[in-house]
């Protein structure tokens, strides 16, 4: 079994329960070492195998998922924040249910709820903002047309950006 596990937004103390229980379970961890505190690491059993997916290709991941499954060990992909946002773990999945391989989904605290937390500050306030868009720069993934943010307003007002 995988266990997509969303890291938290930095602090090792904002990673769930259930996620850090999951942690100290696995036999194999793939983490994302260049976004992930490797504080969390430290609740891992002596014996797991820990992978810095940060070097490695989609192929790699896999690979090493793979090994583990037929071993009959458990996996955590631990990813930052929440898995399901910006997590790009939509293709890690298809891969595994191509295999036959099992997973499933442990959320996390989102960087941008961290960043509201650590700034004492609330994304949607009555009577100003009752919507919370996110959003990044197109990179891997470009905006379609008529996607882009400055697309988006549809009255002369400005958003009240924080």
């Amino acid at each position: 079994m995988v266990h997509f596990v969303g890291a938290g937004s930095g602090a090792a103390d904002l990673i769930t329960v259930r996620g850090a229980r999951l942690i100290g379970q696995a036999d194999v961890i793939i983490y994302a070492g260049s976004l992930v505190n490797p504080e969390l690491l430290a609740g891992k059993k002596e014996t797991c195998e820990v992978h810095n997916s940060a070097r490695m290709t989609l192929e790699e991941v896999i690979s090493v998922i793979r090994r583990a499954e037929e071993a009959g060990k458990m996996t955590v992909r631990l990813h930052t924040g929440d898995p399901s946002i910006y997590g790009a773990i939509r293709e890690q999945m298809d891969l595994l249910e191509e295999l036959g391989i099992s997973y499933d989904v442990c959320p996390g605290v989102s960087s941008f709820c961290g960043a509201a937390a650590s700034l004492n500050m609330e994304f949607t306030l009555p009577g100003v903002s009752q919507t919370l868009i996110i959003t990044r720069l197109a990179g891997r993934t470009r905006f379609r047309s008529g996607r882009a943010c400055g697309s988006w307003r549809s009255t002369r007002r400005p958003w009240p950006f924080f």
